[in-house]
């Protein structure tokens, strides 16, 4: 059943309206008009609202909401008329309510030499079982001839955690070869490198995102990570399951570097590499695990490849409107959702192509306009909001990337950025979950707002995953912004049904049958109280800063604390 959540603030109003006797004059002190039911009501978090948005988002109507489609015209056009039934001004690019994307999506579609030569021995290797290579680099052809491979280990360069894999090595036109996760991911807790890193929760420099950027930032001509499924989080069908496929964001910002290709390396073939140039992966991945290791060149390894690619450009929109503030509008909250999902895939059992993205991202998107309609019709803000409907998330958040690189609201002023992806609905819970760990200010705020809710924060079940850095509020985080994610599958919440067993069942249960494919719709039976009540803890943390001079800080222990001290002046 779908229940109406009547918010702690709207109940204590309607329960403040209804106490004064009936026979009893009003004293002085009670003239001041109380607001009515229907008033409290449209002050509070409707679940009939989120399920209705839902309902039309993940419709058949919308195609799966797929970047570049017919489904996208519909979803961009839907989203401006809520904006605007809701009182929104248009917050994108030039007045208007978008802001376009231009995506290049690269296809392999010639594989003419893929191995490695080692002292006259050929090691031949198979595109998606022994491989998954790609490129972000929009070229016909990319052509790499006996570049040399370098084992960089886990390839971390941390100044703040003095930490450094890469030592004098020159990679220039070299193949970089990277272990997945971070260097004390799965060590006992009295190992010398515990506690450097993340250790069971991955840091940004675990990510294999990270890993390809700083090897192009060091001149690699391409970057391999070896596949291992714990560390990874996935297995290797996950890994290679769109082999040669790759998006990026084709814009005249700031962009992140590429190398010509990039992708994973299969663990058995990652040791036939490494018995060719008699070393021990086992042993070098102890080796890697010590402050004191430096990158070295494979003797007698050399990478080949030879392959054609096929490169489109899609034409895609983010859809932004605001909220401008009445005494600081250069001052920015930032609330935001992903509104496309997979598009048409191939027909499952039933017979069903459209993969709707009802949860992932069609709730939490309806979550943000929730929020929005709330401030909206509440008293002025002090501080403008923004509100954001990201393309190409499924991509790899490449519409908030591509905003990150040429922002419309400056990012030195943006005060935080909240991002609703995936949410409960399994009903209400006892705690709310923290995605990610010692990045800002927020995270204690956030503890707040709970607790005024009568719950508490539980960290992240999942760490290993790092979801922290796969979702979109992060193209804005490794600029330096304060970010919140709520993000459903981060760990089965403490029900108050059933309790955390009943909230693991229920995550697990989402990945296993509805993540990702046609499953993932909008279902009339969810109990939306869950999904109701992290998006009020929301609403009031977006509520308090838009009426504050606060500027959460990023916390010392977040790897992008010296990017947002760097521009400490334009908060002053």
């Amino acid at each position: 059943m779908i229940r109406t959540l009547i918010s702690t603030i709207g109940m204590a109003a309607l329960i403040a309206a209804c106490s004064q006797p009936a026979n009893e004059p009003e004293s002085e002190s009670a003239a001041t008009p109380q607001p009515d039911a229907a008033t409290a009501e449209a002050a509070a978090v409707s679940t009939e609202n989120l399920s209705e948005i839902v309902r039309v988002l993940a419709s058949d109507e919308f195609e799966g909401r797929a970047p570049g489609t017919p489904g996208e015209t519909k979803t961009v056009e839907y989203l401006i008329e809520k904006f605007e039934e809701i009182g929104l001004e248009p917050g994108g690019r030039d007045g208007g309510w978008t802001d376009p994307v231009t995506l290049l999506h690269s296809r392999v579609v010639d594989l003419r030499t893929l191995n490695v030569e080692a002292e006259g021995t050929t090691l031949d290797m198979r595109q998606g079982r022994d491989i998954e290579i790609s490129s972000a680099n929009p070229r016909e052809t990319i052509a790499i001839e006996d570049a040399p491979i370098v084992f960089v280990g886990f390839g971390a360069s941390a100044p703040e955690r003095d930490w450094d894999d890469y030592g004098d090595i020159d990679l220039t036109g070299k193949v970089a070869l990277f272990l997945v996760n971070d260097p004390d991911f799965g060590v006992a807790e009295d190992d010398p490198v515990a506690g450097r890193f993340g250790g069971n929760r991955m840091t940004y420099y675990g990510r294999w995102a990270y890993k390809f950027e700083e090897a192009a930032r060091r001149g690699a001509a391409a970057a391999l990570v070896i596949h291992e499924t714990e560390a990874a989080g996935y297995g290797w069908n996950v890994a290679a399951s769109g082999p040669g496929d790759n998006y990026a964001v084709a814009s005249d910002g700031a962009g992140k570097p590429s190398v010509d290709l990039q992708g994973w390396l299969h663990l058995d073939m990652a040791k036939q590499w490494m018995e060719a140039a008699g070393q021990d992966l086992d042993a070098l991945r102890i080796a890697a695990r010590s402050e004191d290791f430096e990158a070295f060149t494979l003797e007698g390894l050399t990478f080949n490849a030879d392959l054609g690619l096929e490169v489109e450009r899609i034409e895609s929109q983010n859809v932004l409107g605001k909220i401008t503030g009445t005494e600081r509008p250069d001052e920015t909250i930032m609330l935001s959702g992903h509104w496309d999902a997979y598009g048409k895939g191939i027909a499952d059992a039933q017979g069903r192509t459209v993969m709707p993205g009802a949860n992932d991202d069609a709730l939490g998107m309806a979550g943000i306009m929730e929020i929005a309609r709330i401030l909206k019709a509440g008293e002025p803000l002090e501080r403008t909001v923004v509100v954001a409907a990201w393309t190409a998330e499924e991509s790899g958040l490449l519409g908030s990337e591509a905003y990150a690189q040429d922002p419309i609201y400056p990012l030195e002023t943006t005060v935080a950025n909240f991002t609703l992806d995936i949410l409960n609905t399994a009903g209400p819970a006892k705690d709310v979950i923290q995605v990610g760990e010692g990045q800002s200010e927020l995270e204690e705020m956030m503890a707040e707002a709970a607790d005024a809710q009568g719950r508490y924060v539980s960290p992240e079940g999942l760490p290993q995953n790092g979801l922290f850095y796969r979702a979109d509020h992060f193209s804005l985080a490794r600029r330096g912004v304060p970010v919140i994610l709520i993000m459903g599958i981060a760990g089965g919440p403490d029900l108050v049904e059933g309790g955390r067993e009943a909230g693991a069942e229920w995550v697990a249960g989402y990945i296993a049958n509805r993540y990702h494919n046609q499953n993932d719709a909008w279902d009339p039976d969810w109990d939306l109280r869950g999904a109701a009540q992290d998006v009020e803890l929301i609403l009031e943390m977006t509520r308090q800063l838009a009426n504050s001079t606060k500027w959460p800080a990023i916390k010392e222990t977040s790897e992008f604390v010296d990017i947002r001290n760097e521009s400490a002046a334009a908060r002053d």
